[in-house]
Order: structure tokens, then sequence, then C-alpha cells
């Protein structure tokens, strides 16, 4: 006997929780019976304008027994009956501790209902089971931070303000020259250039921030280091002289607070540089580091396998020893009353981004999350992760970020690389796929504090990616082919407002990596860290940003945590809607050739053209836009 099933874990009339469940809390699950399978298209594709409720008349009262086959990470699965409905079948029990789960339907002599495409449920032989995330019944993520707009600093290369300090072993160079990029003749690459960036130059520039309509500004590490990135930290408890003084940063966290932004600063835990008071490999420092003696305050920090030359350090890079987080003392120094976390947070920041998160052990990311939590519970908390953060395995354990004791967000690569996939292939159900994902997967107050990114320091330029230009070395990304030409860089302008309009309108909350907004091209690093160039604003991209913020601010009620609910999704063509209580805001795509109508249930508005609709909206090829209803505005 072949039968027809619905079932769509995004559907309330299917998962009365959408997204993961709070422990203890009760969960239903209902499967539909279909009378045929009518427009559904069975098999691992199931249409989007087919993921709706059926209806009474498309249900049928079963026969057969079918059971939820439910089991823990790692654990083996136990079987439930599940009761019997005039559409199906149901379930409900009590969600379990924090954890994550797998699950799938077994219905008796018609094989499984598995998770297909979109996360939807299809009859199979063999089972692929739904994901589930328990978290913590007291898991809360800040709500300030919801709704907002990031935006992301390279302190080197955002704006100097005065003269650089002469220090040995820092190269000065002129604003807006090739970074360094060639190794020195014992073939490393130093990044000991600098370009005299600061503090003092950010809180100049923090009137231009606001008419972006930028929230939260994310600083990459600001703390004494040898490098211009300084990821290499020498020194956790002062600030990096090239940037200022204490002095400066509470003055910028003051004067940001004035135009109601927050300062986020990078937390880089897992390892320190081989040039700093800790390790001391140069002696550098009056400090006796671990690599001088075994009886350094820090020898408990690093691992030695043949004491002092054979390290462990981050990906072999002998430049950056690794931390033993096991270290009592270390843990003591980073999260204890007068420690690193605490410090500054006492100036005001908004919280921490922590660099390499899956290098960082659960128990560390545990007790970093009290030590903050303490300081201030509305500080934010976002893991550097590449992967869906709610699964990643690392070092072959599988991680616990989002149950409630950890982190409050990540860094969502996976969004960026779907939403750069449907730019460059026309193919919308790929992205539609990764949002439902994130969804199905995610803590809802983790998915509202999603840092959506389209570039950083560690990737190509977005503009440079949409652009198409390939390189196959540094040798090559140094070269004037490697930047576009005036027609190349219109064209990937227009498609660079096409991913904009996405970053900022799907759930989690848009950062900005300085320059996007004015067209600042590079390839991988250091490419992608060349200077703002103040002396040439991109007026119609920065003006098309500021709109976005605007709109962002207008509607932040909405955008905080407005559910996210497919409404058209065919081929190149995606359209949306971001509803909650404070009402809802349409979103359409449409990075294709054809033309499409739209109809609004009420007269509405486009906010970015302002141009009025009665009811029904002409979609032409590769245009978007934002609707609102009228009565909204």
């Amino acid at each position: 006997m072949s039968i027809h099933v619905y079932f769509n874990p995004l559907d309330p009339a299917c998962k009365n929780v959408i997204g993961a469940v709070k422990e203890g809390e009760e969960l239903q699950l209902n499967v539909f019976l279909l009378k045929n399978n009518h427009a559904y298209g069975w098999g691992n594709r199931i249409p989007t304008d087919a993921l709706h409720t059926p209806s009474e008349e498309e249900c049928t009262t079963p026969t057969l027994d079918a059971f939820l086959i439910f089991c823990k990470d790692g654990e083996l699965t136990e079987s439930f009956p599940m009761v019997k409905t005039s559409f199906g079948w149901s379930i409900s029990f009590l969600a379990p501790a924090p954890g994550l789960y797998f699950y799938h339907f077994s219905v008796k002599g018609n094989g499984f209902i598995s998770c297909g495409e979109q996360e939807t449920g299809y009859i199979s032989e063999r089972p692929h089971s739904f994901l589930l995330t328990a978290h913590s019944k007291d898991y809360k993520t800040p709500d300030w931070f919801k709704g907002g707009t990031m935006y992301q600093i390279f302190p080197d290369r955002f704006h100097k303000s005065g003269t650089m300090p002469d220090i040995n072993g820092r190269i000065q160079r002129n604003w807006g020259e090739e970074p360094y990029f060639r190794p020195n003749e014992y073939g490393k690459v130093l990044n000991n250039d600098f370009f005299g960036g600061n503090l003092k130059g950010i809180e100049e520039k923090l009137p231009y921030l606001a008419e972006l309509g930028v929230s939260v500004i994310y600083l990459n590490p600001i703390f004494e280091a040898a490098s211009n990135h300084r990821y290499d930290t020498s020194d956790y408890m002062h600030i990096d002289p090239f940037l200022g003084t204490e002095k400066d940063l509470q003055s910028l966290v003051n004067s940001a607070k004035n135009k109601g932004i927050r300062i986020i600063l990078d937390g880089v835990f897992n390892h320190t540089g081989d040039d700093s008071v800790y390790f001391n490999k140069y002696g550098h420092y009056t400090s006796v580091g671990a690599y001088q003696s075994k009886s350094s305050p820090y020898y408990s920090w690093y691992s030695f396998q043949h004491y002092p030359y054979d390290y462990t350090s981050w990906w072999g890079i002998d430049i950056l020893p690794e931390i033993n987080e096991n270290s009592e003392d270390y843990q003591h120094f980073i999260f204890d009353e007068g420690g690193v976390l605490k410090k500054w947070l006492s100036f005001g920041i908004g919280g921490y981004r922590l660099d390499v998160a899956d290098e960082l052990p659960d128990f560390f990311l545990q007790k970093l999350r009290k030590s903050v939590k303490e300081s201030n519970p509305n500080a934010i908390i976002i893991g550097e992760v590449w992967e869906d953060a709610s699964n990643k395995v690392a070092y072959s354990k599988r991680r616990e970020y989002l149950q409630g004791h950890e982190l409050d967000s990540v860094m969502n690569y996976p969004l960026k690389d779907a939403i750069i996939g449907y730019i460059q292939s026309g193919n919308a159900g790929n992205l539609l796929h990764t949002v439902r994902v994130l969804i199905n997967h995610y803590p809802k107050q983790t998915l509202d504090c999603l840092m959506n990114i389209l570039g950083t320091h560690d990737t190509a330029r977005i503009l440079t990616v949409l652009g198409g230009i390939y390189c196959n070395n540094k040798e090559e990304m140094a070269l004037p082919s490697a930047h576009l030409s005036e027609k190349s860089k219109k064209n990937a302008i227009r498609k660079l407002k096409m991913a904009v309009i996405l970053q900022y309108t799907l759930p989690g909350v848009p950062c900005v990596y300085y320059g996007d907004e004015n067209a600042l091209e590079g390839h991988i690093d250091p490419f992608c860290r060349r200077c703002f160039d103040w002396n040439n604003i991109n007026q119609d991209l920065f003006g098309f940003y500021s709109r976005l913020g605007e709109i962002r601010k207008k509607y932040r009620d909405i955008f905080k945590d407005g559910n996210f609910k497919e409404l058209r999704v065919e081929g190149g063509l995606m359209i949306f809607e971001r509803k909650n209580q404070a009402g809802e805001i349409y979103v359409f795509v449409n990075n294709s050739s054809k033309r499409y109508m739209l109809e609004m249930p009420e007269p509405s508005v486009e906010l970015l053209t302002n141009n009025k609709y009665e009811k029904e909206i002409e979609i032409k090829p590769f245009t978007y836009g934002i609707l609102i209803k009228e009565k909204d505005l």
C-alpha cells in the first residue's frame, strides 16, 4: 500500500514549537495522512507552494499504526506508538534534557517518514532523521542585540587619527598603500606593517556609522600584539599602543553609547603570540615566560613535547603557541574578578566575539559564559563557527554551543554561502533550504542573534567574489588585473545590493564588514584588509546601506524576532514575510529574467523607493523590494 503524508517541522500544525525546544516544555508532533499526493510532488523534492497545512478534506483517518523513532545523539533509538487522529497520527511528550536528538517516523508496512529537502517529511525505505536541539530552561539571549545592525572594523585599516608611535619592529606605512603579503627570507609573513588606524579614529567616524544605522561595532583584536591583525596576543591586559589607551577605549565606548551603539571586542583565548608576556620566546618582556623557564607562572598555560623548542601551536603555526585550557592558572586569569573578561566588561562593552570557538572546549565555554553573565547578564557572546552550530563536530566531539550554557550566537557562514550561491546561480531553492535548516535546528533566541555576514577579515571581499575574478596566488591578487573594471564593478554592485537585501531582512543581525558599503575590493588576507578610502565615498552604495539601516531601525520590533515564512520560491524568485505581533514585512528578490505578479492583501508601500501599490505589484527581472502595508507605515 502506498501512502502520502505531510510533515513540516516549520509548520506549527505539525510541530507546536518551531526550532529548538526548551527542556520540560510540551512538544507535540502531528503527521498528516493525505488522500492523494496532488500538488505535493513526493520524494525528496517538495515544491514550496505545497508547504501549507492540508485541509480537513485533504486528509484521511489512518488504519495503519505509526511510531515515533527517537534517540539522543550517540545513544540507542526508542520507539513510541503514536495516536491515530482524524487527520493522521499525533504524539505529545515533554522535551528532554539539553542535548542533540534525532527523530523520524515509522508507518507499519510502509517504511519511514524521513527528513527530505526543505526539512520536510517524505516516505523512504531507509530512515533519515530530523534534528532536534533541546536547550536549558534558563537560556536567554540579549534583546538589545536583536533587530540591530552590526559593523565589523579591522582597527588598523579603518580610520587614523594623529600619528603612530615609534615602536621597534613595526613598519609604518602610508594610508592606502598595498599591505605587505610576501614572506621574508625565512618564509614567514610577519604582518608587521601598520597603517595607523586607531580607537580615536573610530570615535571620529561614529557620526558616519550612525548614519549607516549601526547599533553594534565589532572590533577585531585591540590588545597588545606583535602583528597588525593582533590575533597573536602579547598582553591581554593592555590596549595595543598603536590603537591608543584605556582612556581612548572608554571614550569610544561612551561616545558610541551616546549614539545608541555598543562595542563588542574580539576574545582570542585559544592561543597567544610567542612574542608575549606569557610565552616570551624572544625575551622582549621583563616577565619570565613559559618558553624561558618551567618555573614560569605561565608554564602550565602551554603544552611542550620537548622543552622548550617543541610545543603545541595553533594549526602548527609556531608564532601562535596554543593554550592548554585545562590550566587552572589560565582559567583564573581569564574568568576571575579582575581577570581579562571582567576587566574589559567594566568599560561598558557589549560583549565578546570568540575567535576559533570550536578550538575552545565545552567546559571552557561554559565557564566563560558564567563569568561574562555574572558581570553583565545582557552581554552578548558570539562564537566563530563556520558550520551548522547545532550539530558541529570538532575534534571528534559533538559540540554543545546552543544548548543554553555556552554561546548566544554564532557567525552565520552557512547563510553567507547560501546567499552568494543564490546570487551566482539564480537558484533560490538552495537558499531557502539553508534558511529552513537554521530555523529548524537553532533555538529561536539564537536565530534572532545570528551574525549575518557576507564577508569578514578571513574571506575575500564580497564585491570581489560577486565580480567573479579568480586568482591562483597572492602575486596575482596584487596585480591591477585583480581589480574590477568599471563595467564589471557596476554589475557586481548590482549583485551586491541584491545580496544585502537578503542579509538585512532574513532572520538574524546583518554585519557589514568595513568598507563593503564603499565598494572596497580585495581577495583573501591581506587584500581584504586594505585601508578604508575616505577620499572616495561611493554615495550610491552608502545611501543604499543607510536606507536599509533606517528601515531596520524603524521596524526593529518586527526584525528583532519576526517569524520567517516563505510565500513563493520559484527558480530565481524568492518572496517571504517577517511577521509578529508588531506587524509584518514582505520581501521579494527576483534574480532571474522572468517577470512575476505579486498580489498584496492590502495597499502597500515599497520602502526603498516609497512607491505605493494598491494590490498588484509587477516584479521585474533582477529586482528586489521590501513591502509594508500602507496603514502600518
